[in-house]
């Protein structure tokens, strides 16, 4: 396989990345709308809209601050070339930055009760497909590991032997989907407690895998941008991994 991996349509050259990237939108969006007809939704009609418009807006800010702390090279070259914003982008912060959006528009249009659950399948699917784009894309996409000799390390079209990370995260988000589907209808989980298990576990997941990638943010406390961010949200999130396994329990 050469990477970056391209489509020819006629005359058109296509990314991979690209192309998985809006097949990841699409997916989550019609899998969300599926869910939501099948199994109903306690929010009506505008104050879901409502939900999801904070949602995305939070998403898309949180995705762009996390990006350029990790790159933060990228905001010295913002006056050359707009394209370096655009680019600067990263799944944790769009996640962390959703969260703080849908809360932000709960409290404004009264909403009390937790709305992720909803949610839980449609992002992993998408994240699932759109790390496939990200492998495709080869180890400048900036996604791929350090060098490495590891059984599983690959060349990403740069001669160098590296940790394919897209596809680690790929299973590590099959087997949170594995195990959101086993929890599921168990009588003592709350409403919003598999969103929080599957933020806990995906945060934990990416704060360990930035040890196996090529840091390339400014250090704070010894860590990268995104594991400090990550940690953050995994201290956010301490009451219910505390009380995750008492809920097992029942």
């Amino acid at each position: 396989m050469s990477f970056p991996v391209v489509f020819h349509l006629g005359p058109l050259v296509i990314q991979a990345h690209f192309l998985f990237e809006m097949l990841a939108y699409f997916v989550g969006l019609r899998f969300y709308q599926n869910l939501r007809s099948k199994r109903g939704d306690a929010l009506d009609e505008d104050r879901r809209i409502g939900v999801m418009i904070g949602g995305i807006l939070g998403a898309a800010l949180g995705s762009k601050i996390l990006g350029l702390l990790e790159h933060p090279k990228l905001l010295f070259q913002l006056h050359e070339n707009l394209v370096y914003l655009l680019a600067s982008k990263t799944i944790v912060g769009g996640l962390i930055g959703g969260l703080i959006g849908v809360e932000a528009a709960k409290k404004l249009l009264g909403v009390k009760r937790s709305t992720g659950d909803l949610f839980c399948v449609p992002i992993i699917l998408g994240m699932m497909i759109g790390r496939m784009g990200c492998f495709l894309a080869g180890a400048n996409d900036g996604t791929w590991g350090q060098e490495t000799n590891w059984i599983l390390a690959m060349d990403g079209g740069d001669g160098v032997m590296r940790h394919p990370m897209p596809l680690y995260e790929i299973g590590v988000l099959g087997l949170i989907l594995l195990a959101i589907t086993q929890l599921r209808g168990r009588p003592s989980l709350q409403d919003g407690d598999l969103f929080k298990f599957f933020m806990v576990t995906y945060l934990a997941w990416r704060f360990c895998a930035e040890f196996l990638k090529p840091s390339t943010s400014i250090p704070l406390l010894g860590i990268s941008a995104i594991q400090f961010a990550c940690l953050l949200t995994l201290i956010y999130y301490s009451k219910f991994i505390l009380h995750f396994k008492t809920l097992l329990a029942r």
